[in-house]
C-alpha cells in the first residue's frame, strides 16, 4: 500500500482585521478568511483524493484561541468511554456546547461557511436537525491509550453526510491515519497521515474515508472539534434508533442522547 501526502493549501493569507463593531471573529472567520482561499483548487484537490482535503491553516488566530477557550467552557462535563477493541476517550456532545459554549454553535451555523464547504463537497449542504448531538461535538484525548480504531462516519440520513474535523488543543503524537479511494473502484487505495494542528482542517465524506485516530501516550493531551453536515436530513425511525443506541454508548451517554432528544420533541418522518 504506498502513501500519500496531503494536500496542503500554501495559503497566507495577509494579516488584518475586520473594522471595529461590524464583525465578530466569527464573521471574520466565515467571510474575509474564505475569501482568501483558491476554492475551485482546492476542489479540484478534494476531488483527486477522493473526497477529502486537509489544510494545515483554516481558521484564523482569533477564533482557535475562541475554541480553546470553549475547551475549557465543557471540560468539567466531558463524558468518557471505553469500547474494547475501538474507542477510549472523552467526548462532549452539541447539547452541551449550546449552554456552555456557544461560539462553536455560531460558527457551526455560519451561512459562509456551509456555503464554502458545499461548494467544495459539489453540493448543497444543510446543518443537522436540532436532536442530532453529532452535529457538533467536542472529542479529548487525555488518557494514556486514547484512541478511536478504523471506521467510516457513517452516514444513517438519506442523504450523505460531511465531517469537518478542526484541530483546537494538540500537545500529542496522535495522528489522523487514513485510506483513501477505499469505495472506488478500479482506483487503488492509498493511505495518508495527518498531525492536525489547532486551526487546521479536514473535510471529507464520512462515508468514503476510512479512518482512524492513533493512540495517545502518557502526558499528552488532544482536542479535537467536529462539525457534521447533511445533503438531506430526513432519516428512518430505525436508523434513527440505531444512530441514538451507538451515540449513547460510544460517545455522549443515554442522559446527553435521550434525554435531549426527547427535550426536543424530534420528530421523525418516515421516507416515501
Amino acid at each position: 500500500m504506498s502513501a500519500t501526502r496531503p494536500i496542503d493549501a500554501e495559503v497566507t493569507p495577509r494579516e488584518s482585521s475586520p473594522p471595529p463593531g461590524t464583525a465578530s471573529p466569527t464573521d471574520f472567520a466565515t467571510t474575509a478568511r474564505l475569501d482568501r482561499f483558491d476554492l475551485p483548487a482546492l476542489r479540484r484537490q478534494y476531488t483527486q483524493q477522493g473526497a477529502f482535503l486537509y489544510l494545515k491553516e483554516f481558521l484564523p488566530p482569533a477564533v482557535t484561541a475562541q475554541l480553546i477557550s470553549s475547551v475549557a467552557a465543557v471540560e468539567a462535563r466531558v463524558h468518557r468511554n471505553y469500547l474494547p477493541g475501538h474507542k477510549q476517550g472523552g467526548s462532549v456532545s452539541r447539547h452541551i456546547i449550546d449552554e456552555a459554549a456557544p461560539f462553536i454553535s455560531d460558527l457551526y451555523r455560519s451561512p459562509a461557511l456551509v456555503d464554502w464547504l458545499g461548494q467544495l463537497a459539489g453540493e448543497a449542504l444543510q446543518v443537522s436537525p436540532i436532536d442530532d448531538p453529532h452535529a457538533y461535538a467536542l472529542y479529548f484525548y487525555t488518557r494514556a491509550g486514547d484512541h478511536i480504531g478504523w471506521h467510516y462516519d457513517t452516514s444513517y440520513y438519506a442523504g450523505r453526510r460531511y465531517t469537518v474535523l478542526l484541530g483546537v488543543i494538540d500537545e500529542s503524537s496522535c495522528r489522523l491515519e487514513f485510506e483513501l479511494h477505499t469505495r472506488e473502484r478500479g482506483v487503488a487505495i492509498v493511505a495518508g497521515s495527518v498531525q492536525i494542528p489547532p486551526g487546521g482542517l479536514v473535510f471529507f465524506d464520512g462515508d468514503r474515508l476510512r479512518h482512524r485516530i492513533t493512540p495517545l501516550r502518557a502526558g499528552e493531551m488532544r482536542v479535537s472539534l467536529t462539525f457534521e453536515y447533511l445533503t438531506d436530513p430526513k432519516m428512518r425511525f430505525g436508523r434513527r434508533l440505531i444512530s441514538n443506541m451507538k451515540d449513547a454508548f460510544a460517545y455522549f451517554g443515554f442522559r446527553q442522547v435521550f434525554r435531549r432528544a426527547m427535550t426536543h420533541g424530534a420528530k421523525v418522518r418516515p421516507l416515501a
